[in-house]
């Protein structure tokens, strides 16, 4: 039987360090927004050229997990974390350096595979040292670091734009890269258990991966937060167009914008974790799923009979993400509580879903962004019901 390592509440080092490495794709997306218009300039690109170097990104998020998760296993936490960290740090120099649209794509798609290494290893990490419960809420208290990146980084990259141009943005995410490598260099131990290291001495990957998928709990819960992130990116990735180009607010105001969004996720996430002490995840996951939608999808209706006021929809997307908060964190917790044994291989199930979905729907609706609300908001509707359908489908079962 696997064993949490720990029983006491963690320590504020640990959280920061664990929303750091959590913060690695949050932190590179969001420096980047406010820089793809003059990125698609520079290049002589399209907008939608432009947006797809942000779903290379998320496919190298999405693919590198399923490498970095069950590496994690067999090997340990700490070697494939700093392997993924220094190829983090050194892509972000070579960005720098593209000589076209086309040559950024694969250097951010190459970023993206090291940076998928602090995202799956930290969820890893949390489960080996704690239980479901504690898990989630311990995920919901490291979003209060993971929310700082979009609260701050897009004013911080707008500043950064105007001031040095858009190379400069990578080289402050090579330095973040190097600071969080050296604080898990020194400030992180191994924390893989017996119980994980025996299983996976005894498995290959994809036997893991099999054995995983065919756990209907896992695969209901590993749905819900790959429908649950293919709405949050959606967002992430039109909003540049939609705030810059069709309500026609420039740079530095749109990172305003993007902030007061993300201040209803960390709103929200806080409120989960009160929440935990009074309910189970499960329930709360399926009640935040349900509100997702219902904001969603009135914004999709008033889009859909020309409504089009970016007041009403800042308000709807403030309550529609913040929704986001009561399910993520819960989703993945159960998810790995289902088999903490193969917690590296659950967090890349986890990681390469949210991030495989999320690149597939920002690849859909970059290229209508520009035009509207509309059809974010029906991309957004989508992910929230799919979401909803895969929690009551786990608690049914």
């Amino acid at each position: 039987m696997h064993a949490p390592v720990e029983s006491r509440r963690p320590t504020l080092g640990f959280v920061l360090l664990a929303g750091a490495l959590t913060a690695f794709g949050a932190v590179s997306i969001d420096f980047y927004l406010p820089a793809l218009p003059d990125i698609a300039r520079h290049f002589g690109a399209s907008p939608a050229a432009a947006q797809l170097t942000m779903s290379a990104f998320l496919a190298g998020m999405a693919i590198g997990q399923l490498g970095w998760g069950p590496l994690s296993d067999r090997v340990g936490r700490r070697p494939p974390l700093l392997a993924g960290i220094l190829l983090y740090t050194l892509a972000s120099l070579a960005l720098t350096r593209m000589p076209s649209i086309e040559a950024l794509a694969a250097g951010r798609f190459v970023q993206g595979l090291g940076a998928s290494a602090g995202l799956v290893i930290a969820r890893a990490v949390i489960r080996d040292r704690y239980d479901t419960t504690e898990s989630a809420r311990l995920f919901s208290l490291t979003f209060l670091v993971l929310a700082i990146a979009p609260m701050l980084a897009p004013t911080g990259g707008a500043l950064l734009l105007a001031r040095w141009g858009w190379e400069s943005i990578f080289l402050v995410l090579a330095a973040f890269g190097l600071i969080v490598g050296v604080s898990v260099l020194f400030r992180l131990p191994e924390s893989r258990t017996a119980a994980t290291a025996a299983q996976a001495a005894g498995e290959t990957p994809l036997q893991s991966y099999r054995a995983a998928l065919a756990d209907r709990r896992v695969l209901s819960f590993v749905g819900a937060g790959a429908f649950n992130s293919a709405a949050l990116f959606t967002y992430v990735s039109a909003s540049p167009a939609l705030f810059i180009e069709h309500y026609a607010r420039p740079p530095s105001a749109f990172g305003w914008i993007f902030a007061l969004n993300a201040l209803g996720l960390v709103i929200a996430s806080q409120l989960n974790r009160a929440a935990l002490t009074r309910w189970p995840p499960a329930l709360i996951a399926r009640r935040g799923s349900a509100a997702a939608l219902a904001f969603a999808t009135l914004l999709l209706g008033l889009s859909a009979v020309g409504v089009d006021d970016m007041a009403v929809t800042m308000a709807l997307l403030f309550f529609g993400l913040g929704s986001y908060g009561f399910v993520s964190a819960n989703a993945s917790a159960l998810a790995l509580g289902a088999m903490p044994h193969r917690a590296g291989s659950i967090s890349a199930l986890i990681g390469a879903g949210s991030f495989l979905f999320g690149a597939l729907a920002s690849a859909i609706t970059a290229p209508f962004a520009a035009a509207g609300p509309l059809a974010m908001a029906a991309a957004m509707a989508a992910g929230f019901l799919g979401a909803m359908i895969c929690i009551r489908r786990a608690i049914r079962g």
